[in-house]
Parts: C-alpha cells; sequence; structure tokens
C-alpha cells in the first residue's frame, strides 16, 4: 500500500522535535531514524540513498550593512494590501517584515516576501561560470548506488538586475523604471553541450502582481524565441530536473501560490560550506554534494499550493532559515501527493566567493555554492557548481557590482539573448 507522504509530512511537523546530532558527528544512511524530525522527507530520501552529512556548530550571520540600514528605516511603513500582496507603494528597500508573529494570518507570505527581498543581494547579481550535469540514478547488484551522468552542461553567464530596494550600488533605491519591472534576469549562453550551445533565457517580473512573467528561451537550432507560460515555468528542460520556478528554492511569482506556514523547528541547513568547488558524495555515487549541516536554530516550513491549472506541482513544501531567509531545501509533490522532487541549496558565508579567486568583500556575503535537484520517483538527479567544479580560479558571485557587472539594461533584451546565442 502506497502511504502518501504529504499526510506523513504534516504529523512529522506537528510533532516536537526530539533528535539531536552534534557536531563532529557524520549523519549517513545508518542515522536516518535520527533525522527524520530535522530534516524534510526529501532530504531523508537522499540520505537513505547515501549522501552523508558533516555536522558543524551552527553560526550566526549579520544582514549587510546597508541592508540592515535600509530594513531599520523603511520596515515599519511595509503594508500588505487586503488581498494578502505587498502594496508596492509602501516598500522601498531591506526586509519588508523583520518581526513576524506566526499566528499572524498572514505570516506565510510575509515569509515569502522577506525571501524574496533578500539580504543576498539587493541590486545585481552576475554568476559566471557554473556547470551542471545530470543523469540516473541506479542501485548496484552489490547494494551501492551509481550516478550515471549522461549530459554535462556549462553556463557562461546568469544575470539579475533589480530595479527597487537597491542599497549599495547606484541609483539608490530604485532605477528609472518605465516598464514597471521589479527585477529582469537572463541565463546565456549554453557553452556545452554541443547541442545545446547557444541556448538561453530572459525573464521579466513585474511589479504588478496581476501581471504575470515575461520568459523566453531562445533555440539556435530552431532559430526562434519561444515564450513560456507560467505553467510552463515548472517544467524541466533539456534533459535534466531542474525547473524555472525552483532556482534558488524559489522563483515563482509569490502570489501566484496560496502559502500556508505549517509550522517551525530546529532543523538541520547547510550554509557554512567548507569546500569550494563542492564535494559530490561517495556513497550515492557522486549525485549529492556531501558539505557541512547545521542545527539551525528555526526553520520556517511554508507549504505552497498553485493557484492555477497546468502547474506540474501539486504543492511545494519550503523550508526557511528564519534567520538568513535562505531557503534550505524545498519538497515537490506530485497531484497525487507523492513526494516528486527534492532540491537542496548549500550556502556558504564569507568575504570571498571563491577562496581561491582575489576577489573580496569588505563584509561576509551568502552565496549559494552548491545545488542539487532529485527527482524521486524517476531515480534521476542533478548537481550544479557555482562556480564550477572545472573552474577552480573563477569568483562566480559579483554581487551589487553596478557598472563593474560588465552588462548594462541592454543585456536583459531579445536582441541580446539572439545575438549571444549566433
Amino acid at each position: 500500500m502506497r502511504i502518501r507522504l504529504g499526510f506523513l509530512v504534516l504529523l512529522c511537523f506537528a510533532a516536537a522535535a526530539s533528535a539531536e546530532v552534534k557536531p563532529g558527528e557524520v549523519i549517513g544512511k545508518k542515522d536516518v531514524d535520527r533525522i527524520q524530525d530535522l530534516v524534510s522527507p526529501g532530504i531523508v530520501w537522499l540520505v537513505n540513498r547515501g549522501m552523508e552529512m558533516k555536522i558543524i556548530p551552527h553560526e550566526r550571520t549579520e544582514d549587510p550593512p546597508a541592508y540592515k540600514a535600509a530594513t531599520e528605516k523603511y520596515s515599519a511603513q511595509v503594508k500588505l494590501r487586503p488581498d494578502g500582496v505587498l502594496d508596492e507603494s509602501t516598500y522601498v528597500a531591506g526586509r519588508p517584515f523583520p518581526i513576524i508573529d506566526e499566528n499572524d494570518p498572514q505570516s506565510a507570505i510575509k515569509i515569502m516576501y522577506n525571501f524574496e527581498r533578500t539580504r543576498y543581494f539587493t541590486d545585481d547579481l552576475t554568476a559566471r561560470l557554473f556547470d551542471a550535469e545530470t543523469g540516473a540514478i541506479a542501485k548496484n547488484p552489490d547494494g551501492t548506488q551509481s550516478y550515471n551522468v549522461e549530459r554535462h552542461f556549462v553556463l557562461d553567464a546568469l544575470r539579475i538586475l533589480k530595479y527597487i530596494g537597491r542599497t549599495e550600488a547606484a541609483p539608490l533605491p530604485a532605477m528609472p523604471n518605465p516598464q514597471g519591472v521589479f527585477a529582469k534576469a537572463g541565463q546565456y549562453p549554453v557553452i556545452e553541450p554541443f547541442d545545446l550551445k547557444g541556448v538561453g533565457g530572459l525573464g521579466y517580473r513585474y511589479l504588478d502582481a496581476a501581471k504575470q512573467d515575461d520568459t523566453w528561451i531562445y533555440l539556435p537550432s530552431l532559430r526562434r524565441v519561444r515564450r513560456l507560460s507560467s505553467a510552463q515555468r515548472s517544467d524541466a528542460l533539456f534533459g535534466q530536473d531542474v525547473d524555472v520556478d525552483s532556482y534558488g528554492g524559489y522563483a515563482g511569482q509569490i502570489p501566484w501560490f496560496n502559502w500556508k506556514l505549517v509550522g517551525s523547528k530546529p532543523m538541520l541547513g547547510s550554509g557554512h560550506g567548507e569546500h569550494l568547488p563542492p564535494q559530490p558524495c561517495k556513497g550515492d555515487g557522486g549525485v549529492t554534494f556531501c558539505e557541512n549541516w547545521e542545527q539551525v536554530p528555526k526553520m520556517l516550513i511554508l507549504e505552497g499550493t498553485p493557484k492555477f491549472a497546468g502547474y506540474a506541482y501539486s504543492k511545494r513544501l519550503i523550508f526557511v532559515d528564519n534567520e538568513t531567509f535562505f531557503i534550505a531545501y524545498s519538497d515537490m509533490y506530485d497531484h497525487g501527493g507523492q513526494l516528486w522532487k527534492v532540491a537542496i541549496n548549500h550556502g556558504r558565508h564569507s568575504k570571498k566567493p571563491n577562496p581561491n579567486a582575489p576577489l573580496e568583500y569588505p563584509f561576509e556575503r551568502d552565496f549559494l555554492y552548491g545545488f542539487v535537484m532529485v527527482d524521486t520517483q524517476l531515480e534521476h538527479g542533478t548537481r550544479a557548481a557555482l562556480p564550477g567544479i572545472g573552474f577552480p580560479n573563477e569568483p562566480g558571485w559579483y554581487i551589487n557590482q553596478g557598472d563593474k557587472m560588465g552588462v548594462g539594461e541592454e543585456w536583459f533584451t531579445l536582441a541580446a539573448l539572439i545575438a549571444a546565442g549566433k
């Protein structure tokens, strides 16, 4: 008989966390019973398959100085509209809701807006030369697991330009914005594999919550730009497992979902990575990364259900660190209520995005240096390193660099997307 994992998840969250792990331990398959209350069902699935977690002491982190100042200056005026959408006329910069009462009926959507208006980067972002591998997961006759890599991807750059909430790079706190966008993003061109060389994507998110994202993919082989609907943003493309809406833990429009705060409790998260590039796990054949994990004092557990038909998932369970509002991991469920996919964000907190590269910031920042997404039903996985495993001396993350970013608004155009793919 098939037991619905969603029901087990709710039972787990209703119970108090009693398990403990200690710094210095390496948690593996033999310890699954000890971590049932400390991770999501998707993480349990991965540990059962050979992923290991090195436990380190929890380290508290601070918001970037300008972000902290903006939060203190502007947060008191921020409000939600009666329909639960952020009133953009009240938001300027910083964390919109620094204090949230978990009994507030609107607590879940406030948490999601705190995640969206992140401290991670507020103005612009360029992530260069990250790579990904995707392939099937198989059990070997001797009980071990193998990861059979099918494709290797290398992307030249991911760039995001935010028009509001800016705290470090002029103009502050907002850019001239005749289109009414919150942010523009692009990832192009693909360098590998050869048959996808030149492929790229572009997206615009608008301040008007009623206006859907504009999302395009350029396919050089067809010499055409394909437009994606909101529902198609949940589809994995090009033989890998990651959908556009799962980038960073959740990259969809917040008002597209109904959000509910399921609970909060101490849980494990991977926010202080040691190795760069991240180290693939030997125990599961390399489909995941075996990196540092720590017990986060308070993880916020949110359930999001899509408002429109045709969306691939019936719900997302998202696990948010209450200190950083960084999404530690998320579980996605199919329309039968069964666990379908799990995604992990491996973070670092340092002045240097890459210890081997010269770029250094004046204060410690958050960096996403490893991402894993596994399809538990098809037993297929995709892992990405940022910067890529093949680029050990690349800084990777250029955050709030303004003109030093190397591109202007013209980079976020269909003309530039097409030109780069030729």
